[in-house]
């Protein structure tokens, strides 16, 4: 992580996110002779968003990189190519086309075969089926009338903690368990069994400390259990959006597996991440203690799914004036977009004063996350009751010391030691 001064001046601060990379090309080079890199994975050391998204944007057209098996790939690190490649009809989000970019054998979009309805693989009109039945439990209104059952979430763990004694791990303790208990209250799912789908996903989201035989274990772990709590809601229905979903009728449970196990994953990990994040940001961004636009700053500034929204071209398009073949995939690095400075003024400087809603954090288009509202809503209760209640928190070891997720498939913290 890097962090600025305070975001009041309009004159960038110099960071090491705008150190040349070693390794780019003149970028007045013709976008025909692209430049080819590394793929993006994170390395312990280098600041994220890495110094050569800057670069990578300054060239024209796209960059050309090969997925760890070899196979061509091509970056997008703009903000307007990365929305022009999650809305354009030729780039598809379906597995199933040859190219597709995932990263390993289980590291990326399941096939159908594989893991029947997971929606975020599939392209319209099948992926609207799914996005329409699921609409309605995400909204607003319905996000707004789950606030008090989120707030008295947050005050038990907050309760938890200061009964424990006057340090905690607070990704443990606080970021992880609030999405874990808030996703499994909303899907029916006994809150007991959260550590177990916790541990699981661990595991799937996990690129080099866990093994392809490892990750696929622990998706069958979870897709089992899915399993069992649909059959078990098509007994007994509750009041949750299982039930609601069952008896709609819309997805069939075959399908329903899939869309579980992703909002599962997707509930609690990404939202987990981007709390912990945010909490060291405020603290050393203090000035930003209790103003919710914090939120929608820290989404756009720490973009922890930056390599999450794969694409492949079903026919040839050009985007960015590079031409790309059908066949061949697209990685669009939200980060960089994120952090582009024709876009964002001073990308790398932490202001929740700027106008952040055009961010990319949730994706762009049909794809955007279902679940942006519920997000933000539990960012922004965790933060408020969190300094209300600890005004005297602080990190327990140097920022340095934090322990990232370099290898994993989001961008996050695997623990946050904090005192008071």
């Amino acid at each position: 992580m890097t962090h600025t001064g305070p975001a009041a001046s309009r004159t960038c601060p110099a960071s090491a996110q705008e150190v040349p990379a070693t390794d780019v090309t003149d970028p007045a080079a013709p976008a025909a002779d692209p430049l080819v890199v590394e793929f993006p994975l994170r390395e312990p050391g280098v600041p994220f968003p890495p110094p050569h998204y800057a670069d990578y944007r300054d060239r024209r057209g796209l960059v050309l990189s090969h997925l760890p098996d070899g196979k061509r790939v091509w970056l997008a690190t703009r903000h307007e190519d990365v929305r022009a490649v999650l809305t354009n009809s030729k780039i598809s989000s379906n597995p199933e086309h040859e190219g597709f970019p995932n990263v390993g054998e289980t590291v990326g979009v399941p096939k159908q075969d594989q893991i029947p309805g997971w929606f975020v693989g599939m392209d319209s009109p099948e992926h609207d089926r799914f996005r329409k039945a699921l609409i309605p439990e995400f909204t607003v209104r319905r996000v707004r009338a789950m606030r008090p059952a989120i707030e008295r979430t947050v005050d038990k763990r907050l309760d938890e903690m200061l009964a424990a004694g006057n340090t905690a791990d607070l990704v443990a303790d606080f970021a992880l368990p609030i999405p874990s208990l808030v996703i499994s209250s909303l899907l029916g799912v006994p809150a007991a069994d959260r550590e177990f789908f916790e541990s699981r996903t661990r595991v799937l989201v996990s690129l080099r400390s866990a093994t392809e035989e490892q990750r696929k274990s622990a998706g069958k772990d979870l897709l089992r259990y899915v399993i069992r709590l649909i059959a078990i809601k098509e007994k007994w229905p509750g009041d949750d959006l299982v039930s609601r979903l069952l008896a709609n009728g819309a997805i069939a449970p075959q399908e329903l597996s899939g869309v579980l196990m992703l909002l599962l994953i997707a509930g609690h990990e990404t939202t987990a991440n981007n709390i912990a994040l945010g909490v060291v940001t405020l603290l050393t961004h203090p000035q930003w203690v209790g103003d919710d636009r914090a939120v929608e700053e820290t989404l756009r500034f720490h973009s922890v799914a930056d390599l999450v929204s794969l694409r492949v071209a079903v026919e040839d398009v050009e985007i960015a004036g590079q031409l790309i073949k059908a066949g061949e995939g697209i990685v669009p690095l939200v980060a960089a977009a994120n952090h582009d400075e024709n876009v964002f003024e001073c990308p790398h400087t932490f202001d929740p004063s700027r106008s952040a809603r055009h961010h990319v954090a949730f994706g762009y288009g049909v794809h955007q996350c279902l679940g942006q509202n519920l997000v933000r809503v539990e960012m922004e209760v965790a933060y408020r009751k969190l300094f209300e209640r600890i005004p005297n928190l602080e990190l327990d070891v140097p920022i340095d010391g934090l322990g990232i997720k370099y290898d994993g498939v989001l961008y996050g913290l695997h623990e946050l030691p904090v005192r008071w």
